[in-house]
């Protein structure tokens, strides 16, 4: 019996190889893709929503506040305002811009320093009128300053050298008013308790005449309230 033997496949055989892998097309990237679209959308929306928040928390206006303490009736001067930096939001209506020059304005209630300058607290010119008194500087308290209130009060010779506690010869002239202005005052080694200082106070236009009258020449006193909150008489 004869075996018959199968040749091998040849190489060359295209019958013989076995098919490869079909080939994948490459897809077209789908640019509108509706998951794509939304995750873009909500990318932007968080973006704009925080520069938004940014801006809002950035949102400060320059207004005026008061340098120090000043009592009601004080007129303003460059020197009594420092411009701030401030959120107010609805409130910024209700406060003197650093775009108003209040110089000149009188203050119809006392502020406090570093207090905002409402709209409020400036009155239109009243009847006040500058009145200038000169004290001597033994009589004139040494920390005494614009926007203080102030009473004033007329000693006559004899009661100067009266006993202490002798009130006889003391006579109230100006009750609770604002200082204006200083002049004449020296810290200097040079200063002495006779130098005169001029001490300028705000009083109603109908009191001058007897203000000066009730002080007559006589030496003046100048006591300095604690608060300016009292607000002054007339």
């Amino acid at each position: 019996m004869t075996a018959v033997r199968t040749p091998p496949a040849s190489a060359a055989d295209p019958a013989a190889v076995p098919p490869g892998p079909a080939p994948r097309r490459v897809r077209t990237p789908r640019w509108l893709d509706l998951r794509l679209v939304l995750g873009v959308l909500l990318v932007l929306g968080s973006v704009l929503l925080g520069a938004r928040a940014v801006g809002a928390a950035d949102a400060t206006v320059a207004v005026w506040a008061a340098a120090t303490d000043l009592a009601a009736g004080s007129e303003l001067t460059a020197a009594d305002l420092v411009p701030l930096d401030v959120r107010l939001d609805e409130a910024a209506g209700a406060y003197v811009s650093t775009g108003t020059d209040p110089a000149g304005r009188t203050l119809g209630r006392a502020v406090h320093a570093g207090e905002l300058l409402p709209l409020s607290s400036l009155e239109e010119p009243g009847n006040l009128v500058h009145l200038a008194l000169p004290v001597q500087s033994g009589y004139v308290p040494p920390d005494l300053d614009r926007g203080q209130l102030v009473d004033v009060y007329a000693v006559d010779d004899a009661a100067a050298g009266a006993p202490a506690g002798e009130a006889a010869g003391v006579t109230l002239v100006v009750a609770r008013a604002p200082v204006q202005a200083l002049s004449g005052r020296s810290d200097g080694v040079l200063s002495a308790a006779t130098t005169t200082v001029q001490v300028v106070v705000a009083v109603a236009a109908d009191d001058a005449p007897k203000i000066l009258t009730a002080v007559g020449g006589r030496p003046l006193v100048v006591v300095v309230h604690e608060s300016v909150d009292e607000g002054p008489t007339g």
